[in-house]
Formats: structure tokens, sequence, C-alpha cells
């Protein structure tokens, strides 16, 4: 059992001076300062008493874009990714991730994906992991996009690749296919059954997605483009795709040349003033994905790894930047993608949800990470390793 004392709240709604008490995975109670009785909770003997001083405490957050064993590869044997460690989530603030496959579907699989999944999810976080690749028709575990989501619990979606010279471009009556089929999935499972679409820089940008739903049932929801910001063009699409009621994930850049185009929150604030609502925007890593630059004859220029850390870099860059509601801030890697996801228990500090969080002193340093009532880092230190860290 463990009691968080004098925190500062956000649940992701700022609640102000409170305390938290965990008690195995689950949030027990969240109270106003003093309202929760030391003594009584005391008499487990189990209990573990965190005086927050005040820092913040925050949902942990929830990173929707994450390559658990690697990605990258374009520029031959020599440049694919390495695995991402539990150490680099705990370093990243992140207790909730969604794994999945990037440039290469041949020599990465869903296999090896789901399994890494597992393994992450036994040593400390939250998992789940989406079926495709940049590829059509999709390379899925079982055989079809709809029997993934509904025989693998870990599978709540679908990953593909629109607009880009990776891709497979795929028809306008494909991509209608894919998202149907992983509507329905979503459907049957129970499940959100979603379609990660990853955005080249090519001139159609989302045009493909918005003529896929034209004339049929299926939401524009259904739909999560990200790396929106590669172009302009594709950015001033995202803000009307948004103002649609789309949701669009802003992958995190920040504290380097902005590699899509701005950083993450001057993307954040032209959609905001472009009209989207807060709450259809997320913040993702691309965590261990590669940040690959191309000439204008298809050859690789340059190649980074995207670093897992940038999202927690992201928030804090806008709350001390102050200019939105750091709720606000909050709720784009906490609340947002656990309800477009439709993840359980996830995304706010809440009585019945998992024990996930974040503690953030005054400059806004990681502190503490708890996942599912477990702590992770103390004081700033990694306390948890993974299996072979």
């Amino acid at each position: 059992m463990l009691l968080i004392r004098n925190a500062d709240l956000y649940a992701p709604e700022r609640l102000g001076p409170g305390d938290i008490l965990i008690a195995g995975e689950r949030v027990l109670a969240v109270r106003p300062a003093g309202e929760i009785d030391s003594t009584a909770a005391a008499s487990f003997s189990d209990l573990r008493v965190i005086d927050a001083g005040g820092c913040i405490v925050a949902p942990g957050i929830i990173d929707r874009h994450v390559h658990f064993n690697g990605a990258g590869g374009e520029g031959g044997p020599a440049h694919r990714t390495p695995p991402l460690q539990l150490s680099s989530f705990i370093k990243a603030g992140v207790t909730s991730a969604v794994g999945m496959l990037g440039t290469d579907g041949v020599c990465r699989s869903l296999n090896e994906l789901l399994m890494k999944a597992r393994g992450l999810e036994v040593e400390g976080i939250s998992t789940w992991i989406l079926t495709g690749s940049y590829s059509f028709p999709s390379p899925t575990l079982t055989g079809s996009v709809q029997s993934d989501l509904c025989l693998i619990d870990k599978v709540i979606g679908l990953k593909l690749a629109v607009s880009d010279h990776r891709s497979s471009h795929p028809s306008v009556e494909e991509i209608r296919r894919a998202v149907s089929d992983a509507r329905t999935g979503g459907i049957l499972s129970g499940k959100v059954g979603c379609v990660c679409v990853h955005m080249g820089n090519e001139k159609e940008g989302l045009e493909p997605l918005l003529r896929a739903v034209e004339g049929t049932d299926v939401p524009i929801t259904q739909f999560a483009p990200t790396h929106i910001s590669r172009t302009e063009a594709l950015l001033e699409q995202s803000v009307e795709f948004g103002r649609r009621g789309g949701y669009l994930d802003v992958t995190a850049d920040v504290g380097r040349k902005p590699l899509f185009g701005r950083g993450t929150s001057g993307v954040v604030d032209k959609l905001l003033s472009g009209g989207v609502a807060p709450e259809n925007i997320t913040i993702s890593s691309d965590g261990n994905g590669s940040m690959a630059t191309f000439d204008e004859r298809g050859g690789v220029t340059g190649l980074i790894v995207a670093p897992l850390e940038s999202v927690l870099e992201s928030v804090v860059e806008m709350l001390r930047d102050g200019a939105l509601p750091r709720e606000q801030v909050f709720s784009f890697v906490t609340a947002n993608p656990a309800a477009h996801l439709k993840l359980p228990r996830k995304g706010r500090l809440k009585p019945g949800f998992d024990g996930d969080l974040i503690m953030l002193d005054g400059a806004f340093r990681l502190r503490t990470v708890v996942a599912k009532g477990r702590v992770l880092m103390d004081e700033g230190e990694v306390v948890v390793k993974g299996t072979f860290e």
C-alpha cells in the first residue's frame, strides 16, 4: 500500500493540494490534503508513505506510438534501431505504451512485438500493440485484422502508412476496407479498433483518409494520423481534419532542430488556434523509431533514433512556458490517449483506476514514477529494471 501526501494533484484536472492512497494496483482514494487518515492506513504492515512536499503529481504518461523492438533499416542492415528496455520507459515517465512495427515489416515481426509487449508488462508497465505495418495488405498475427483484434488481448488497432514513399500506397478503396475491418474487429472485441496512420510528406497528405470515409458511416475518429507536421501543407490539412472531429497525434519534437517542421508546442498551438478541440489532440514519441531524412532522389541523408523521453520533455517545455493550462498539457498525454484508445482504468487519478503516476518537482524534474501501484523511480533514481539490465 502506498500513500502519497502533500501533493499538488492533477487528475489531470487540477485538484490542488491533496493525498492519494494506492492499494495493490489501483487507486483507493484521492482526497484533499490531510483527509486520508494515515493512522488508520498505518495499520497495514506494508504501508509506505511518500511526502510529495508540494510537488506535482499527475497520471503516468501514455505513449501511443512506440517501437518496442526498434525500427528503422532505411540505410541498410546497420541502421536498424535497437529494442527498448524497461528503464527507458521509467526515465521518460511512461507507464503505459502502445507498440507497433515501422518501415520494416519483413525482418521485424508481429510475433516478436507481441512477446516484447508481454515482457514489458511483466517487468512493470502496461502495454498494447497494433497489428499491421507500413505495408498493405497488412501483416497480421492470425490471418486477418479482425481476428487479431478479437483473439489477441494486446491488439487494439491497426498500423498503416499513406502518402509516404516507403508505404504500399494503398488505394482509397483499400484504406476504406482496412479501416472497416479495424472498426468491426473493435466492435466485436470491445476495443477501439483505431487505425494509426503514419503520414509521409507526399502532396496527397490526408486526402486518401478523407475520401475513404466519404459516403460511409465509418467515423473520422477511427483514424489517428501521426507525424502530422512534416510539411506546412500537411499541418494545414490536419487542422481541417481536426475541425471535422478527427483525432490528431503530434510527434513530440523538442530541444533540437525539429525534424517535423515545428516543435511540439508550435504544432499544438497551430491546432488549437485553428479550432481543433483540445480533447482530440494527443502527443507521442515515435520512441526508438528511425527519424530518417531523404534527398530529392529518395536517398537517405540522415537518421536518428527517436527519443522516448521527448513526450516528457515536451510536457515540461509547455509547463514552463505557461501558455496553456496545466490541466490541458497533462491531458494531451494522459486522459486524451486513454479515452481515444479505450484503455481501461488509465489516464486519470481516480478511485478504481490503475495506480499510475508521475511526480515532478518545482523545476519540473521527474522525481517519482509509479506504475500499477509499484514504485519504479524513487527520488529521481530508477529502482526497478528489466530482466537483462
